[in-house]
């Protein structure tokens, strides 16, 4: 990693205030003059350079692009050349996000000289909304796991336990890590299972589940074509929703985007939720949840009701369990596909977690694929019927708060067995701050919905945010 260090503020405190605010208070500072495109710049360069030794969120630091950015976003603050509120602001980027003659490794060692080619459509956008890339960040090998750990370029530190090692969850972990403990503002997922909300919710942090088509998938080193998509990883609601105005729409290089029109998030995202008709599951169609999460999460649910909101139970036609099988299957056969060229060799160094996982799928037939196909086509209809009668479905992000590194068993049900289901039924859904464990860990909350409704989640998850302080909190130390 490039040195970072610079003659940011000295005064630690002053500083971390700064990495903690979110992007639209910054955003009103740069506007105003009160704060510089590369006083920022030099906060989060300094915090990383202070932090990122312990925590390995980032793989790669731009700096010096950084700092030549931010000099220019002050002369375009300075002349009056207003580009939006994302002008000056930087952002960490997954590293399976292509920028063109840099490196993309998407988590492997096997790709970690390799250069890029082109630039993502989605970096392209933040970049020319103003935005400043600071790097890419660590995941998964191949995005293909949901507790975050990489045994070959090293698993990120969750900020919320400096002293035990924790799971960060994943894909997107270093995404989680770097927004979660202030070394960035917002960075980029991507979600294929809930590789966006599951790091958002063990790291205290937003996360948004965008619907297939919403962001151009242009450049990503994609996992599985049927579910990928690309989220905003940002420190409360109001700043996912501007990212996801900056990155939504359509792209003639990605079909899949012209399947609905733009959609206008921030108009409504403060308009309150009185009226509204959420859905919850039963209890045992969640399976078994630790005792705090269940806990906030019914907590939540209380002042959700208080805001005015009716809330109901829905009872699936199958369970989330086996739904969230169906979505490992699927991201294995279509993960295998892509990589199966290598993936089987033994002599290349993988990650044999996420080599066993896909390799799973080399046995599969094509009529084994075509049938879960089906029965995906099938669930997505019976369920989206059942919708049609609330505006959300709430749910635990993940059923436990971050455990130890040491206690996580790779072959048991995966952190995102209540995120993978949304990926399935081409549902979008933002992962929010519930509630933290006695233990001091992040508990996150679920608001999902029919696809393309990111609006109506955002704004669910704006009421709850803002009649509560959970997202306000931080990590000690950091």
């Amino acid at each position: 990693m490039p040195d970072t260090k610079s003659a940011a503020p000295s005064n630690t405190s002053e500083s971390s205030a700064l990495a903690f605010t979110p992007i639209h208070e910054l955003a009103e500072r740069l506007r105003n003059g009160t704060l510089s495109a590369s006083a920022l710049i030099e906060c989060y360069l300094e915090r990383i350079h202070r932090n990122d030794k312990k925590l390995h969120a980032f793989i790669e630091v731009y700096a010096d692009e950084a700092r030549a950015a931010a000099h220019v976003a002050d002369a375009a603050f300075k002349a009056r050349q207003y580009r939006g509120p994302l002008q000056g602001i930087p952002i960490a980027l997954k590293d399976l996000l292509e920028i063109e003659g840099r490196r993309t490794t998407a988590g492997s060692m096997f790709w970690h000289d390799r250069v890029s080619r082109v630039t993502s459509t989605a970096v392209e956008k933040l970049t020319a909304a103003g935005m400043i890339p600071l790097g890419k960040t660590h995941l998964v090998e191949f995005a293909f796991g949901s507790w975050g750990t990489n045994r070959t370029m090293g698993t990120p530190w969750n900020p919320w336990d400096l002293d035990v090692q924790r799971a960060p969850a994943g894909s997107s972990s270093g995404s989680g890590v770097a927004v979660g403990a202030a070394l960035a503002p917002a960075a980029i997922g991507s979600d294929t299972g809930g590789s966006v909300r599951a790091p958002a919710s063990l790291c205290g942090i937003v996360g948004l589940k965008t619907t297939i088509g919403r962001v151009s998938n242009y450049g990503v080193l994609m996992l599985s074509d049927t579910l990928d998509t690309l989220g905003p990883m940002t420190r409360d609601v109001e700043d996912a929703a501007l990212l996801f105005m900056a990155m939504h729409g359509p792209d003639y290089r990605d079909a899949q985007t012209y399947a609905h029109p733009p959609s206008d998030v921030l108009s409504g995202l403060k308009s309150g939720i009185a009226g509204l008709r959420l859905a919850v599951l039963a209890d045992e169609e969640l399976g078994e949840i630790d005792s705090e999460v269940t806990h906030e999460f019914t907590a939540a649910l209380d002042v959700l009701r208080g805001l005015g909101a009716r809330i109901d139970t829905l009872k699936l036609p199958v369970s989330f369990d086996s739904m969230a099988v169906i979505v490992g299957k699927i991201i294995a056969a279509e993960g295998y596909a892509l990589h199966r060229e290598w993936i089987d060799r033994t002599d290349l160094p993988f990650d044999a977690d996420v080599a066993d996982r896909i390799r799973w799928a080399k046995n599969m037939s094509a009529a084994d694929y075509v049938k879960i196909m089906g029965e995906r086509k099938n669930l997505r209809q019976a369920i989206d019927v059942l919708l049609r009668d609330f505006d959300g479905l709430l749910l635990p992000t993940s059923p436990l708060p971050a455990p130890p590194l040491t206690a996580i068993d790779q072959g048991k049900a995966p952190m995102s067995r209540l995120t993978r289901p949304i990926n399935l039924l081409d549902l979008c859904a933002v992962a929010i701050p519930c509630g933290y464990s006695a233990g001091g860990l992040p508990i996150s909350m679920q608001i999902a919905a029919r696809g393309y409704q990111e609006a109506r989640v955002l704004r669910i998850a704006w009421a709850y945010e803002n009649a509560t302080e959970w997202h306000t909190r931080r990590p000690a130390g950091l």
